[in-house]
């Protein structure tokens, strides 16, 4: 590791603080984060007070930050996904580096008009694609490169979101609209979209999709509920009941007494007084048959590749877990994994299976499968040394874009087969 590297940060929310910003927690010899762009007094006087932030370099705004000379060597943009591109853009014109949150942009054009801007400055741009960094996914991907299951043929890949986790982000949460955030498709899964790419090691040729909002929609709304769920009569037979899910949460577990995400995003008070007053007064208290929401609740992507492997990924809002599977099938065998379990098996045909434990998921910054540690400990290790290869470049991660933007095309167009090379253009 070479010197240690300043960071600004635009965005200082749960992605931009918890999960990126806390790296320099983790490695303070490695990151400093010097200066923080929010509008909320409440994050910019996190920053100050549990990362070390001056106070004069705290901003209101991204544009005021970036009015400023250049702060840092590089910027975190993780803002809403319709505002990356309006800071990520001068970002790269003052002169920073770039860690950019998935996805690039919900507009095509203006994800290729980053790319462009990336080339003509010459700035690295990583894209969150923190999947790729993952210790499971690198061992699929090495499996494949040693022809343990002879010709990649076929995958299908599935990401459960947990009905729980679905109905904070994109039934009550900011990514519940499409024209105020991204398809769901592009949201969630340009994670998975990348990752198809990824393993597969070619470039995808057409895609088709179905998928549809079935149940979260005021038609299934049961008798005698109410618009709020503090308000409602029959809340003990609701599972998507808030009060059950930011405060008791026993279908999870994932809360209970661990106060961060996602009850960081409900309120800066995460006692129960607070929690409370939130699902009061705030967007996360709502009924979940009663929100403004639009995005698909569940949705398959069908996909072909050059060479002829073929794909078939899977959304799903009703699970009780949120975990990724996936198999890659073989002329000489298959593979199959659980990102969660950290464990990957592989059945060589007409020989015993061997399985692969991988290392366990401690620490408590680790999130998505330990990927989010292991991308900083790559764009840190980038920037400090001058370097310039990456798993997630702007270049790569386009093409994730594309993919999943050609799927929502078809999902609106009743299914129909979209070429990527005439959809890219």
């Amino acid at each position: 590791m070479g010197k240690k590297i300043t960071v600004a940060i635009c965005g200082f929310g749960t992605r931009g603080a918890e999960a990126y910003g806390s790296y320099q927690l983790l490695r303070p010899e490695e990151m400093e984060i010097v200066a923080v762009a929010d509008p909320r007094p409440e994050r910019r006087a996190l920053a100050v007070k549990e990362f070390g932030a001056p106070e004069e370099h705290c901003f209101a705004s991204g544009e005021a930050m970036l009015a400023q000379k250049k702060l840092a060597d590089a910027m975190f943009i993780t803002t809403q996904d319709s505002d990356h591109i309006r800071f990520a853009i001068p970002a790269l014109e003052k002169g920073y580096h770039l860690l950019l949150e998935k996805p690039i942009s919900p507009s095509l054009a203006e994800c290729v008009a980053l790319r462009e801007k990336a080339h003509e400055t010459g700035r690295i741009v990583v894209v969150c694609h923190v999947l790729r960094y993952t210790q499971f996914y690198q061992k699929l991907k090495e499996l494949l490169a040693c022809g343990a299951i002879g010709k990649l043929e076929s995958v299908v890949a599935t990401e459960n979101v947990a009905y729980w986790h679905f109905a904070h982000s994109y039934v009550r949460g900011n990514w519940r609209r499409t024209e105020d955030s991204s398809p769901v498709i592009l949201a969630k899964s340009c994670h998975d979209m990348d990752i198809l790419r990824y393993l597969v090691g070619k470039p995808c040729l057409r895609v088709s999709s179905f998928g549809s909002l079935d149940w979260f929609r005021s038609v299934n709304a049961p008798v005698g509920s109410a618009a709020r769920c503090l308000d409602c009569r029959v809340k003990d037979e609701c599972p998507y009941d808030a009060e059950k899910i930011y405060l008791t949460n026993p279908a999870s577990g994932y809360f209970g007494g661990h106060r961060q995400w996602p009850l960081t995003v409900l309120t800066g008070d995460v006692s129960e007084a607070g929690i409370r007053k939130a699902l009061r007064t705030g967007p996360y208290g709502r009924c979940v048959y009663r929100c403004d929401n639009d995005v698909a609740d569940h949705q398959i992507v069908n996909l072909e590749f050059e060479g002829g492997v073929t794909a078939a990924f899977h959304l799903s809002a009703f699970t009780e877990g949120c975990y990724r599977t996936i198999r890659l099938t073989g002329s000489m065998g298959e593979l199959e994994g659980n990102l969660d379990d950290q464990r990957v098996v592989l059945r060589p045909f007409g020989r015993p299976e061997t399985v692969y434990q991988l290392d366990p998921i401690q620490d408590e910054y680790a999130g998505h499968g330990g990927g989010d540690q292991r991308m900083m400990e790559n764009f840190c290790r980038l920037i400090s040394l001058g370097g310039r290869e990456t798993l997630t470049s702007i270049d790569v991660s386009v093409e994730s874009h594309i993919m999943a933007l050609a799927a929502e095309e078809s999902r609106l167009h009743g299914g129909k087969a979209i070429t990527l090379s005439d959809f890219g253009k």
